[in-house]
């Protein structure tokens, strides 16, 4: 749907026109619909730690970059929705030599939280290497 370059998000919303979002990876979005996003990290070395895997930075910030962009699919064009919890378990170690693909599914979108899971994946391999649980507030649309 959309390509990041290293500081910006640039989303195109369908019917709410584009939004640029600073954000310091570089994701890829590969399907964004109203409950599920798909994005994909390209592994560099800068993601690795000693060991040779992905650090867990990468991918929390990859799980919740990918429901951030499910929630965009869900209500349009709400760039002040923010994060309020993020729980992520850290299940296998990534290989560091193929991309991370973060599969977000919205389990609840209510007025003002949304709870979503993302199932984060080294490509070419079946078992999850992450899973978060996040929730996400969305502002009210009246000004206080």
């Amino acid at each position: 749907m959309a390509i990041a370059n290293s500081l910006l998000f640039i989303v195109d919303c369908e019917d709410e026109g584009v939004l640029i979002l600073p954000i310091p990876f570089i994701f890829d979005i590969e399907e964004v619909d109203e409950r599920t996003a798909r994005l994909r990290h390209r592994v560099k070395p800068d993601d690795l730690r000693p060991g040779g895997t992905v650090s867990g930075p990468t991918m929390f910030s990859l799980a919740d970059a990918a429901l951030f962009i499910a929630i965009l699919g869900a209500v349009g064009n709400e760039a002040l929705a923010v994060t309020t919890n993020m729980n992520i378990n850290f299940l296998n170690k990534p290989s560091a030599d193929n991309d991370l693909l973060a599969d977000c599914r919205l389990i609840k979108v209510g007025k003002k939280l949304v709870i979503g899971e993302v199932t984060i994946y080294s490509e070419t391999v079946d078992s999850p290497v992450a899973h978060a649980v996040g929730t996400y507030s969305i502002p009210s649309k009246t000004p206080r």
